[in-house]
């Protein structure tokens, strides 16, 4: 695009989202000013930046369409106001009386939604310790991958869980992303395990920047989130870290990096399809041979 400079500067909005949607769209656009105060043109928060409940009834008593969404249009008119491009993680949106989207947007600096994207990964597990969630409950999973174009590049928007399906990201990469969104809500025990294994790989494989917003620290509603919001690089290497508090991580996005790491490492182009074989059944008897003696 002419006039748009080479770089731009990527900044990760990591939140502590409570019950209430207003205050937690207050506290996401004080970090968005402050990050645009400071040369960010693309400002990314995490997953559920509009509410974190558990209580299913008070969930859904809460939450809006997205025609009446009070964040969204929150969202919106910051774009508009800061000339910024605003990437909501996701909002939960009412579409059925028991049922919400766990939805991303992506608003360009004249206050439009530029993209839209449901995940698609539910969320449905059983960890150590008795903690349990099921996604799948409150929400419906999308069916539809998402690519959104940048002054910078390609993004590829994606949401938390999503994470752990690589073809997912394999096929944004293929259909042109050179960055890959991943706001998340991570759980504390899953983030110490796996959080910064599994966003590298993504950036490593696909060769990409990866842009992860997160929420950090233990929220209202009791559930406790690994932070740790990070930029890396399409080579791997961690550009900028959050800790566990609320905060603004920012980093300078180089696009020519893509070009470079995939000049080194073009997976990309030497990936082949393939058929898997049948297995081979075990021989049911053994024959022994004795060495002539």
């Amino acid at each position: 695009m002419s006039g748009t400079p080479a770089t731009f500067k990527a900044a990760m909005i990591q939140m502590r989202t409570g019950l209430d949607p207003a205050a937690n769209l207050d506290a996401a656009a004080r970090m968005i000013r402050e990050a645009k105060a400071n040369g960010a043109a693309y400002a990314q928060t995490p997953e559920m930046t509009n509410i974190m409940d558990v209580k299913r009834e008070r969930f859904f008593a809460t939450i809006q369409d997205e025609d009446s969404d009070v964040s969204l249009a929150g969202f919106r008119d910051l774009a508009r106001k800061l000339g910024i491009f605003i990437h909501v993680g996701s909002l939960a949106i009412k579409i059925a009386p028991e049922k919400a989207a766990n939805r991303a947007f992506l608003i360009n600096p004249k206050g439009d939604i530029a993209a839209r994207y449901d995940k698609i990964h539910m969320f449905d597990v059983d960890l150590a310790g008795g903690e349990s969630y099921r996604e799948s409950r409150n929400y419906r999973p999308g069916e539809i991958a998402m690519n959104a174009d940048l002054p910078w590049g390609r993004l590829g928007v994606t949401i938390c869980y999503d994470l752990r399906f690589p073809a997912l990201y394999r096929a944004l990469a293929e259909a042109g992303a050179t960055m890959l969104a991943i706001p998340s809500a991570f759980t504390k025990q899953t983030g110490e395990a796996h959080w910064h294994v599994l966003m590298r790989a993504r950036a490593i494989e696909n060769g990409c920047f990866v842009l992860a917003a997160a929420q950090g620290g233990t929220h209202e509603n009791g559930r406790d989130t690994f932070g740790h919001s990070l930029i890396v690089d399409p080579w791997g290497r961690i550009l900028a870290e959050g800790g566990t508090e609320p905060g603004v991580v920012m980093a300078e996005i180089d696009p020519a990096l893509v070009t470079q790491a995939r000049a080194r490492m073009p997976c990309l182009q030497h990936g082949r399809r393939f058929e898997m074989a049948e297995p081979i059944a075990e021989p049911t008897h053994l024959h022994l041979v004795r060495e002539p003696e």
